[in-house]
């Protein structure tokens, strides 16, 4: 008779699984912060800022404009 030793209980399972999509959906709230706080950076940015990063003003309102999940 084998003793089966990589048995994990179900309860310890679905645990895990849901620290991974919890850790996951931090992960994508975090990366939406990021992209938040960068695009409405180019608010703040000048004429010349803008032309040193290689976007127009337009291009900067229309990457501001979009929503905040956008990639």
């Amino acid at each position: 008779m084998a003793i089966d030793t990589i048995f994990v209980a179900s309860d310890a399972r679905s645990r895990r699984s849901l620290g991974a999509t919890l850790y996951r959906a931090w992960l994508a709230c975090h990366a939406w912060a990021i992209r938040r706080r960068t695009r409405h950076a180019l608010v703040e940015m000048t004429e010349e800022q803008l032309c040193d990063i290689g976007i127009t003003r337009s291009e900067a309102r229309r990457e501001i404009g979009k929503s905040f999940y956008w990639d």
